[in-house]
């Protein structure tokens, strides 16, 4: 089970209960634990006072959407619109604005990836919706939250937009979190059943260690978490050893990488080009537009829009005109799973080491190479600046 991250839902709740009320959105990647926090806030608000919307699955035409919207409503005054899109979809709108809770109070809506709406905008006069969305909500009585794992687009949208909008990153989960998440895991170890790795590391640091592997993503993090709780049940093993196994074909954090991946990518325009760039920065971070161009043989002008594609869904990301991953994991992935065959364990292996050894204290080098059972190239260890172990 998920964290409930009470600061963050307390802040929501905040900004509900405002006078006028704030529309909190609440942004953060692909398994950050958006979702869950919405059903969380869900139950605290009370089923019949709050309406929840999943719009990623279940804007498909506007007709539709507004049906689904009515399956599940808790208020009345959904009324049944004329014949169309546009009708359906101003239907829709009508009833966010103007709906009732049975207390005669404003109706609470929870709009998760809120920018799903988009799809409406093929369909004939619908051609800015998010903006007719975001203007309808602004001036609604009614109470909303939105959620969205697109950052840089729900930020240009909200760009000049009335304050009443609240913008909340979700941030990364705390040390404590994690602590709590290892759950039986820190339990074994408390009790000195022998698995808190080979120098017998307490749970403090087996909870950095794991929030540092995890980049503080909570399904990353719950990945090695659970990858470790079946390896304690079968005699042992450590956080460098789970995520290795994590990262395998197949396995759960690999397929949740594939996931953001694919997705993001096909929200974005130039899938081959946005591909052959992600692989480029697979091999190479931190490089600029020009080293970028001359490797992808395109000209700066094309890959630049390229890139900004690729910044759009949050893939990647610009400092000091250097380019990067967003998130690094995604980058290991791309490293281990696009390529023509299958990663081997060594493949594997070395690939954690490489990802694994600058997040982890200075002076657990060894744990590292210990754990992932391969150890590192000639030229790894000339890159991390480190001497051979014995």
């Amino acid at each position: 089970m998920m964290t409930p991250r009470t600061p963050v839902v307390r802040r929501l709740l905040g900004a509900l209960d405002a006078s006028p009320s704030r529309i909190p959105v609440l942004l953060g990647g692909c398994g950050s634990g958006r979702t869950t926090l919405l059903r969380q806030l869900h139950e605290r608000l009370g089923r019949t006072s709050a309406q929840p919307i999943d719009v990623g699955r279940t804007a498909t035409t506007p007709e539709r959407f507004h049906q689904a919207i009515g399956v599940t409503s808790p208020f009345p005054g959904l009324d049944t619109p004329h014949p169309g899109a546009r009708a359906a979809f101003d239907a829709t709108l009508h009833y966010l604005t103007t709906a009732r809770a049975a207390n005669g109070g404003p109706a609470t809506f929870l709009l998760d990836e809120f920018l799903e709406l988009r799809t409406f905008e093929s369909f004939p006069g619908l051609r800015r919706v998010q903006h007719e969305f975001i203007d309808t909500l602004t001036a609604s009585p009614n109470r909303f939250v939105l959620s969205s794992r697109y950052t840089a687009r729900t930020l240009r949208l909200l760009r000049d937009r009335p304050s009443r909008f609240e913008v909340i990153h979700l941030p990364a989960l705390s040390v404590e979190d994690t602590f709590d998440m290892l759950g039986p895991v820190a339990a074994g170890l408390s009790a000195g059943d022998g698995h808190g790795g080979p120098d017998g590391h307490d749970t403090d640091f087996l909870a950095r260690t794991v929030l540092a592997l995890g980049d503080g993503r909570t399904s990353y993090v719950r990945a090695i978490i659970d990858e470790l709780e079946t390896m304690r049940e079968h005699g042992g093993g450590d956080a460098i050893s789970a995520l290795a196994s994590q990262l395998a074909p197949g396995a759960r954090l690999a397929r949740l990488c594939e996931y953001s991946y694919e997705l993001r990518l096909h929200r974005a325009r130039g899938y081959g080009a946005l591909k052959a760039i992600l692989e480029i920065l697979g091999e190479d971070e931190g490089l600029t537009l020009t080293e970028i161009s001359h490797r992808l043989q395109r000209t700066p002008g094309s890959t630049k829009d390229y890139l900004s594609w690729l910044e759009d869904v949050d893939l990647v990301t610009s400092r000091q005109k250097r380019y990067s991953f967003t998130d690094p994991l995604l980058r290991v992935w791309v490293r281990l799973h696009c390529r023509c065959t299958a990663p081997t364990d060594d493949d594997i292996a070395r690939e954690v080491h490489r990802y694994a050894l600058p997040r982890l204290p200075q002076s657990e080098p060894a744990l590292v190479m210990a754990a992932a059972g391969a150890g590192p190239t000639d030229d790894d260890k000339k890159a991390w600046g480190i001497i051979e172990i014995d």
